[in-house]
């Protein structure tokens, strides 16, 4: 295990536990399988640890750091030429345009829990320049974006991710390997976006409206919650049970849905 005394001080504003354990930082290796050619983005890599591991396999390697304080030490890791340093929030980092014309990007990051949700969404808006995912996670959040319907864990978030991209996940890591060590497990998964993509450009929004709508209150009929928008009648002709809940519609449902909000849009 890497020397606590010998890490930065992490900050809390930045949600920042630093990943310390060999093991791990071997084993994401790994399952990213980098290879030169990658183009390879890491995103918070703090102190550098897994940069470290991944600028012995790759001969260039960008990084995306908000902590001003960071950014020295990633710099001294190795040359400009093989470096890439960006002090930036990744919230607000265009993807697309870091991958340059005709090129894919490769995404990988231990990502502060408070912004991991929308950091993963908006570079799927991005998606057609990214190949794939390995963010290490709050395990609970993992959880849900791997559930299928009829689970506890089954809701928006798992609906919405399971849209844009297959979802994997590959390992628990304990609190133990990060330091400082954070209250609750954590998980390493893959998020590889669909080629082609399954919604439509026009079904977009309508999709994104129906799955929020639909689960707004866990506990109501799906007729309940999507009064409004959709009758009884509409649900059934769509072979939808309108006493049923959101959390038993798997993908395809959802899709029905929306199609039948834009049908109605349309002839009103």
């Amino acid at each position: 295990m890497l020397q606590e005394g010998r890490l930065p001080r992490a900050k809390k504003r930045f949600g920042q536990n630093f990943l310390v354990q060999p093991q791990i930082i071997a084993r994401i290796v790994a399952a990213i399988r980098p290879v030169p050619g990658d183009q390879l983005v890491e995103i918070g890599p703090g102190p550098g640890a897994l940069t470290r591991a991944l600028l012995r396999l790759l001969p260039q390697l960008t990084v995306v750091e908000l902590d001003r304080d960071m950014i020295a030490g990633l710099r001294a890791l190795a040359s400009p030429e093989q470096l890439q340093v960006m002090q930036a929030d990744a919230l607000e980092v265009d993807f697309a345009a870091l991958a340059g014309a005709g090129n894919i990007l490769r995404v990988v990051g231990n990502l502060p829990y408070n912004v991991a949700t929308p950091l993963i969404f908006h570079i799927l808006e991005q998606a057609e320049q990214v190949r794939d995912m390995h963010f290490m996670l709050q395990k609970e959040v993992v959880d849900r974006m791997v559930a299928v319907p009829g689970t506890k864990a089954y809701g928006r978030l798992s609906v919405m991710i399971q849209a844009h991209c297959a979802v994997e996940s590959l390992f628990t890591v304990a609190p133990g390997n990060f330091f400082p060590v954070p209250k609750v497990d954590s998980a390493f998964m893959r998020l590889v976006p669909h080629r082609p993509g399954l919604l439509p450009l026009h079904l977009q929004a309508p999709f994104a409206r129906i799955v929020a709508t639909s689960f707004a209150q866990r506990r109501k009929t799906l007729a309940n919650n999507l009064r409004g928008l959709l009758s009884a009648d509409d649900l059934q002709a769509l072979q939808i049970d309108p006493g049923c809940r959101a959390e038993t519609l798997d993908q395809a449902a959802f899709f029905r849905l929306a199609e039948a909000t834009v049908e109605q849009g349309n002839r009103s």
